[in-house]
């Protein structure tokens, strides 16, 4: 066995002779449990979050998404995309045409986004599962039906089922403006109201309104183009391999986009927050290892007949040092894992049985409990930190203090 390692551990677990020192180490140890223990719980509700965003998300984006890198619409007709259309991996493939309009019902109206969708549309996306009202239909034989989001829905006061259609104009592409009869310069459709969802995110529920793939080009006046395509994959088909396999068939004039690069902003804006708080939780578990410090540099001037006896058995200063320096690391070492553990039985806990709730009130938040999800990474991020900081605070006392009172 180590010596510096043995001896350090027997300093650590025998009674001291002066009660404070037995004290200090013990809060610097549960110091840095309770800080240990918040750094993975901290990590593991952000990660829950996140999975949770992702969810809402994926009602209404497509695993991928293939849009221009230059100008607003292109043929998805063309060889590359026929290709892309015939992979084995590509289960759905939708057309999407989107833009602005101006929708009016009876006296109330608003600018939202128009997307057209096409049939493929249900089966890239899980619609049905955010519908509040209605159901999810674009046309029958007679009528083209529209689906609005929740906040859309109460500020026009339409909802499922009203016998009037929505108004929808959009600004006629390539003409100027007719200042004696304004209302020519607009294309004009009708839509009856099929169904509201929500999906808890205030640019899709306040902004968007899905309508048929037909009545979009109708009113934006396009032929066969579109805005995007999108795109589900068939079961265990690898993403990343199969976003790869896209980009070499259609070049640099598209970009392929997953469901995170999608909402990249979104995604990036909760990762800033998850590791902002990990550096505040950094700064608060260093504060805590400070009391290594004092339990160091207490207990090497208790040990120093037991020093003085080494240095005559032969023993070096950087035996010595070692002995120190391995008592701070296992202060904090310990103490790591102990919180590591507690840490991730309290995530188990909260995840089976969801003990803090977000709220009192049932049903004021999209769930009731904080969401949780352990990544093993994080939980070494963590354990790696504890030590590193541990080590570092025993530095001081060991090298500085200790040239002091040892040589």
């Amino acid at each position: 066995m180590n010596l510096p390692f043995y001896i350090a551990r027997r300093y650590l677990f025998s009674k001291k002779s002066h009660n404070a020192i037995n004290i200090i180490s013990m809060v610097c140890v549960c110091g840095v449990v309770v800080a240990t223990i918040a750094l993975v719980c901290a990590l593991s509700v952000y990660n829950g979050f996140n999975d949770l965003v992702a969810t809402m998300f994926s009602s209404f984006d497509p695993e991928l998404k293939i849009t221009p890198r230059t100008g607003k619409v292109f043929d998805p007709t063309t060889a590359g995309f026929r290709q892309v259309k015939q992979l084995p991996d590509v289960a759905w493939f939708g057309e999407v045409l989107q833009d602005n309009a101006l929708i009016r019902y009876h006296e109330r109206q608003d600018v939202v986004v128009i997307k057209g969708v096409d049939d493929a549309f249900s089966h890239l996306t899980q619609i049905d599962s955010v519908l509040l009202d209605g159901s999810f239909i674009l046309k029958d034989e007679v009528a083209n039906y529209a689906t609005l989001g929740a906040g859309l829905s109460s500020k026009l006061g339409a909802r499922p089922g009203f016998a009037s259609p929505l108004e929808i104009y959009v600004p006629k592409r390539d003409e100027k403006v007719n200042m004696a009869n304004p209302a020519s310069s607009f294309n004009q459709e009708y839509a009856y109201i099929a169904g509201v969802f929500m999906i808890n995110q205030q640019v899709y529920d306040e902004g968007y309104m899905i309508v048929p793939l037909s009545l979009a080009r109708s009113l934006f006046k396009y032929d066969k183009e579109v805005s995007s395509i999108e795109l589900k994959l068939a079961d265990g088909a690898d993403l990343s391999s199969v976003k790869k396999q896209i980009k070499n068939i259609l070049g640099d004039q598209f970009i392929v986009q997953d469901r995170f690069e999608q909402q990249e902003a979104s995604f990036k804006m909760m990762k800033v927050e998850k590791w902002m708080t990990f550096l505040i939780l950094c700064f608060i578990l260093a504060i805590a290892l400070f009391n290594v410090v004092g339990s160091l540099s207490m207990l090497m001037i208790e040990k120093q007949d037991d020093v003085r006896t080494l240095r005559n058995m032969g023993a070096g200063d950087s035996l010595i040092r070692h002995i120190f320096l391995f008592e701070g690391w296992m202060i904090s070492g310990f103490g790591a894992l102990i919180g590591i553990v507690i840490g991730l039985a309290l995530c188990l806990l909260q995840q089976t049985f969801g003990l803090i709730k977000l709220g009192q009130t049932a049903g004021a938040f999209i769930i009731d409990a904080y969401p949780v999800r352990v990544i093993f990474s994080d939980v070494l991020v963590a354990f790696i930190t504890v030590a590193a900081i541990g080590l570092m605070a025993a530095w001081y006392p060991v090298h500085y203090l200790g040239r002091k009172w040892f040589n």
